[in-house]
């Protein structure tokens, strides 16, 4: 969706940069795997949904289910194509059935996660010719937000390049992944995974007692603990292929934790669907209670099909485990992007925007620093039932 961040560093150079901004900072041994080093699952995903597009297209020879496909594209949004097939007899299930496996084991999902194929429309441009009854063709959604052409399968398996940049007149189906369904999955293997790595910790180790006390009697008193809220966020506006369906965007905020680990907890932004759009969520972005300082970072991405989230954590723990707290807070942006393999940068996850050390204090409006975004935060005490 968005134009990415050139790889700058590699993992060594990012490690002395982060020694260099502390005096007698350390690095330890990560208990993580080395990160993978090759993005298998946008190979898999794109030629899953290739296949499928096929299929489907093939499947529209078949007037009656032609039919039935059409009015479900004209009543929604989104058609949940796999469940949708079940109710005709041309085997076309079974198909989508195994190729919705294959993306949720290549997006390392849980295999109960379900159906996360659907159909679209390409544009609503395209509404009136497929009311009129004009023939449909059947496209993958594109995995390049660069892309300069797309390809479409007609019924009887033909492919047609088209324009990215400009919808054709023809309605054009599209086989996409419901972004919203898969990151939300994805999310919740994130944080098992991260946990597993020891990235979400929020209480000391081995506090001393009066410590543990002390900050007891503070909660106490205070009957709730601060945010950070975001009452207005809006990303920069930049053409992309009609292909494509709305962003699925998600924030990962980190610091380091109260036991002093570095700490990873990933937000959920369903509601930034669209560039050049203001949006006033009213989101709590941080939780400070989690953190040992008063600062944090947050490096927002774009979940576009692809994201194996079991590698993606392993890769950042791998980066992110050998920074040790010693006593001064140290920006972890740069951490975070080192940690993806740099073939994922063709377009999956898509790095967005970073906000290098948000304040609890902070109020006011903050610019990414890409300058692809901004946001405008301000400081929110969660009060206790």
């Amino acid at each position: 969706m968005r134009p990415r961040q050139p790889r700058r560093h590699s993992a060594a150079a990012i490690v002395a940069s982060l020694l260099a901004l502390s005096a007698g900072q350390t690095v330890g041994a990560s208990p993580a795997a080395s990160a993978p080093s090759a993005p298998a699952a946008t190979t898999t995903v794109a030629t899953a949904q290739d296949q499928a597009a096929r299929s489907i297209a093939r499947s529209l020879s078949d007037t009656a289910w032609r039919t039935r496909v059409q009015h479900a594209a004209l009543a929604t949004d989104e058609v949940p194509i796999t469940a949708l097939a079940g109710r005709s007899d041309s085997g076309l299930q079974s198909v989508l059935v195994r190729t919705d496996r294959r993306i949720a084991a290549a997006k390392g999902l849980d295999p109960d996660v379900g159906s996360l194929l659907r159909l679209r429309l390409g544009n609503h441009t395209m509404r009136s010719a497929l009311s009129a009854g004009k023939a449909p063709w059947v496209a993958p959604a594109a995995s390049d937000d660069h892309a300069t052409t797309v390809v479409a399968y007609d019924s009887r398996g033909h492919a047609h390049t088209l324009d990215a940049r400009h919808a054709p007149d023809r309605p054009v189906y599209v086989v996409d992944i419901d972004s919203s369904k898969a990151l939300a999955a994805g999310l919740d293997v994130l944080n098992q995974q991260l946990h597993r790595y020891g990235l979400a910790s929020s209480a000391p180790a081995s506090a001393p007692e009066s410590d543990t006390a002390e900050k007891a009697q503070t909660q106490a008193a205070t009957g709730g603990f601060w945010t950070t809220r975001i009452t207005a966020v809006e990303l920069s506006d930049d053409e992309e292929p009609w292909v494509k369906g709305d962003a699925e965007i998600y924030t990962l905020v980190t610091g380091f934790g109260q036991d002093g680990t570095v700490r990873v907890d990933p937000v959920d932004m369903p509601y930034l669907d669209n560039d050049g759009t203001v949006y006033r969520p009213g989101q709590i972005l941080v939780n400070w209670s989690n953190y040992k300082y008063n600062l944090a970072d947050a490096v927002m991405m774009e979940e576009d099909g692809s994201t194996n989230y079991r590698d993606l954590a392993k890769a950042i723990a791998t980066v992110l485990l050998t920074v040790t707290d010693q006593g001064t807070y140290i920006p972890l942006v740069n951490a975070i992007l080192d940690a993806i393999p740099n073939d994922w940068w063709t377009d999956d996850p898509d790095y967005v925007d970073s906000w290098y050390t948000l304040a609890r204090s902070d109020t006011g409006t903050r610019y990414g620093a890409r300058g692809n975004g901004w946001m405008t935060v301000e400081p929110y005490f969660v009060q206790e039932n």
